[in-house]
This record gives structure tokens, C-alpha cells and sequence, in this order.
């Protein structure tokens, strides 16, 4: 009897992609990122470590890049938060960084030039890359950290603040918008081995598309994604914008009420694709044998007995678990038992996969809380109050707490557009005299630095700070201040 040659490259393909997951997830148990963190302090993120400041550049430049430390600074005159009840976070070691970036990745950032491209601020390709290391990038280690640890604390607490993180136009392999490490890809795949989560939404709704987090999770059904954003601003990513599972756009001008309806909608639609059990009741062991194999066939777990419709990942793919809320109960017997199961039968497990296979039952929820939609942001170009993003945080935490989901909320990276005011030009003297050049043309131009945004604006950061102190307030969190206690 004859076989079928094995192709040796689908082989080898094969091992190598098993290889690589058995390597990951020996990276993710091996890391530090996960630790106790005492009942004493509660789950909100933070380091000093956060601000950046590199040889007074900042001051020059339109974004607040200590804007991590003004909310905090902005928590604690409010009373709403004690300073020794913050969580510092570990930075992000190599290894860690290896769970999603690739090697080459980690190693273009070794080059100021790319980083510079990355971060959008042409400076920096001056500087020496030690010092780029130090004062850009270990910031943004520390708050990936945050971001990682935020799940374990949601996942215990019930919710968690990175007041850091959020950097959703980095992938897996390329950086961008101020974002050069992907958090969010990085945590999710943290959840999903240390806490052993299995489907996560992200709900995003910083002003520009997430483009980085909607790359990565392409192929990952275990991962919702929900993502309202202007479809007229950075970055126009039109591929990563076929694997967003819910879709909002908001166009420029669009003001707090119609934000706020759109995002009812849209949690409206989310809860709705979160019901519970649907399940089968079987009356014989030969039954229930036949249909464990027709299940087996269609790739669907099944427990003995009571029968829960749910599903599964399979060697070939993972495939999003699901759950729909009709309880359906098996009528109709074969009149023999030990016989294959009716038509009648196979047609109502046919309709509750159809059913099943639109259902999306969430463990954790990652929040990305992007301040660039306030009025008056040249970037974001949307015209949404601060009353209105106190508004929308509150949705979101109402939405997750009514469906007992553990939530974690990012305060969303930095987005620098500079096109507009500099022609980016190679590293030596070139690059200083467009660093000069920007400085002239900026101090010339009508904005000024209190008009940048892209959750940067100066302002921003007390718009937060209040977002923070009304969820505090509304018991929707609980900070251990005089607010939570009501």
C-alpha cells in the first residue's frame, strides 16, 4: 500500500513554528514582569521612570512627555491617590521584549537614526545611542512593564492603571507614531499563558487607529478588537484595518454627543456578543459516543452529559472560544440510540455552531484610553470635551463591571507629526540644521506647544487625573482615598 510523500519543507515549517511558541512560552514563565504586589498598594502603575527628558530637547519639542508623572503628581493634590500606594513596575529585560519583537527589531533600535524614525523627533539621530538607550527607550521599557503587569493586577483586583503604555502602532516588527515597543501585543500574550486567559478584547479608542496591536492579532481569533478612531488621520492603515472585529469611525468635527452615541452603540454591540451557555441534553452513552465524534470532526469540545456548545482551538489554527446564550434541548431520539443521530438533530447543531461562531465571551479587557479625541487636538481633530472623556471612561469601566470582566486601562502613547513644519533629512549637520530650522519655524507658527496633542496636550494630563477621580468617586474603582469610600 502506497503513501503519500511527507513534504519535507511543510515538516520543518511545522517544527519550527512549535519551536518558537515552546520558546516563548519559556520566556513568558521565566519572566520577572509578574510579581506580588501587596494589598497595601493599589493597582495603579507608575514610575518616574515614565517621564522623558533627554538634555532639555522635550522643552522644545510639542508634546508633554512628562505628562505620565503630571497625572499622578495631579492624583495625589486631589487626595484621590497616596503616593506609597502606587505599584512600580520592572522594566522590560530583552528576553521579555523577545515574547513578540523580533531580534532584528531589537536590534535597528541600536541605531539613533531609527529610532528617531520611530519616535518622529529628528533630534534624536544626533545623539549617541547609549544615551538614547538610557533617556527614550528605557522609559518606554518601564512602561511596558506596567502594561504587562497591569493584567495580573486586573486579573486579581479587578482592574488595573498603567498610567503609562498603550503604544498601539507598534507591531510585532515595525515601530511608529512614538511607539516603539507593542505593550499590548506583549501583555495579551503574557494573560495568556501566566494567567491562563484564553480571549481578550481590546477596546480602543484612542483617536488614531491602532494599527500596531490590529497587525499582530491578524490571525489570532482569540483577541476582539474594537476600534474607534478618525479615519482621516495617521496612520491610514488600511490593511491592518480589515482584522479590526467592530469598526467605528468618527470623522473630524464629530462633537461629545455623537462621540458618545457611536460609543454607546458600540458597547451595546459588545455586550451583545457576550451570552452564556448554550447547552444539549443527551440521554444514552451510544448517543452521546456518535456525537462525540461528529464534534470531533467540527472541532467542538463537549463535556459528557450536559453538553456546552463552545468553540475550541484546533492543531491547525486557534479559533476565538464562543459562547451563545439559547438553551437547546435535544427532542428528537434515534429510536435505536446506538444509530447515528437524526437529521433533524444535526440540523440544530448545525444552526447553534452558526450562532456560536458569532459569540465572543471575554477574560480580560484591555482598555486603551487615548486623550487625542479632546477639542482643540490638531491631530486627533475631533471635538470631544473633557466632561465627555470623563464620560467615555466611565462607559467603559460600567461595560466590563456589568459583565464581571477583568479591565486594564492604558493612558495611550504619544502620536508626532511633524511633516508639516520639518523635511526629514539625514543624521550630521543636515539633521541639526533641520533641528534648527523646526525650532524657528515652530516658535513662527500661530500653534505654539500648547496646541500639540495626541493625548499630549498639556491639558491632558488633568483630564486623566479627573477621568480618574470621578471613576474613584462613581465606585467604579477603588483608590483607598476618601473618594472611593463615597
Amino acid at each position: 500500500m502506497s503513501t503519500a510523500p511527507v513534504n519535507p519543507a511543510s515538516v520543518s515549517s511545522s517544527t519550527s513554528a512549535s519551536d518558537a511558541e515552546t520558546l516563548r512560552r519559556g520566556r513568558i514563565l521565566s519572566s520577572k514582569l509578574y510579581f506580588d504586589v501587596p494589598l497595601t498598594k493599589v493597582p495603579i502603575i507608575y514610575s518616574s521612570s515614565y517621564d522623558i527628558a533627554f538634555l532639555g530637547m522635550e522643552k522644545l519639542h510639542p508634546f508633554d512627555s512628562s505628562k505620565w508623572g503630571r497625572i499622578c503628581r495631579f492624583l495625589i493634590l486631589d487626595g484621590a491617590l497616596e503616593k506609597n500606594h502606587i505599584v512600580e513596575p520592572l522594566e522590560a529585560s530583552k528576553d521579555d521584549l523577545l515574547v513578540v519583537h523580533s531580534e532584528s527589531y531589537l536590534n535597528s533600535l541600536k541605531t539613533s537614526l531609527n529610532v528617531a524614525v520611530i519616535i518622529e523627533v529628528p533630534p534624536v539621530a544626533l545623539l549617541p545611542n547609549c544615551l538614547v538607550q538610557q533617556k527614550v527607550l528605557y522609559p518606554f521599557r518601564k512602561q511596558v512593564g506596567g502594561t504587562i503587569l497591569a493584567a495580573k493586577l486586573a486579573k486579581e483586583r479587578g482592574w488595573a492603571i498603567n498610567v503609562g503604555g498603550g503604544f498601539h502602532h507598534c507591531s510585532a516588527g515595525k515601530g511608529g507614531g512614538f511607539c516603539a515597543y507593542a505593550d499590548i501585543s506583549l501583555c495579551i500574550h503574557y494573560a495568556f499563558i501566566r494567567l491562563n486567559i484564553s480571549r481578550v478584547m481590546i477596546i480602543d479608542l484612542d483617536a488614531h487607529q491602532g494599527n500596531g496591536h490590529e497587525m499582530d492579532f491578524s490571525n489570532d481569533r482569540r483577541v476582539y478588537i474594537l476600534d474607534m478612531y478618525n479615519p482621516g488621520i495617521y496612520p491610514s492603515d488600511f490593511e491592518a484595518r480589515r482584522y479590526i472585529d467592530q469598526k467605528v469611525e468618527v470623522v473630524s468635527g464629530t462633537t461629545t454627543n455623537e462621540y458618545l452615541t457611536k460609543l454607546d452603540e458600540a458597547l451595546k454591540i459588545a455586550m451583545h456578543i457576550m451570552p452564556g451557555w448554550n447547552t444539549f441534553y443527551l440521554y444514552s452513552w451510544n448517543t452521546l459516543g456518535h456525537c462525540f465524534s461528529f464534534y470531533l470532526r467540527v472541532g467542538w469540545t463537549i463535556v459528557a452529559g450536559l453538553v456546552y456548545i463552545r468553540q475550541s482551538s484546533s492543531s491547525s489554527s486557534c479559533s476565538k472560544v464562543h459562547k451563545t446564550r439559547d438553551s437547546l434541548v435535544m427532542e428528537h431520539q434515534n429510536s435505536h440510540n446506538h444509530n447515528y443521530l437524526c437529521q433533524p438533530i444535526l440540523m440544530r447543531l448545525k444552526m447553534s455552531h452558526e450562532v456560536a461562531g458569532r459569540m465572543f465571551d471575554p477574560e480580560l479587557v484591555v482598555y486603551n484610553a487615548g486623550t487625542d479625541i479632546l477639542d482643540g487636538d490638531p491631530l486627533g481633530r475631533l471635538k470631544i470635551s473633557p466632561e465627555g472623556v470623563t464620560s467615555r471612561d466611565e462607559k467603559v469601566f460600567r461595560f466590563a463591571r456589568e459583565k464581571k470582566i477583568p479591565l486594564i486601562m492604558l493612558t495611550s502613547g504619544l502620536i508626532l507629526q511633524w511633516r508639516n513644519l520639518y523635511v526629514p533629512c539625514a543624521a550630521g549637520r543636515g539633521a541639526l540644521y533641520c533641528y534648527v530650522l523646526f525650532v524657528k519655524q515652530l516658535s513662527n507658527t500661530s500653534m505654539g506647544i500648547e496646541s500639540f496633542s495626541g493625548g499630549y496636550m498639556k491639558s491632558s494630563a488633568k483630564v486623566i487625573a479627573d477621568s480618574i477621580v470621578n471613576l474613584s468617586r462613581k465606585c467604579l474603582i477603588d483608590t483607598g482615598s476618601s473618594h472611593s469610600r463615597g
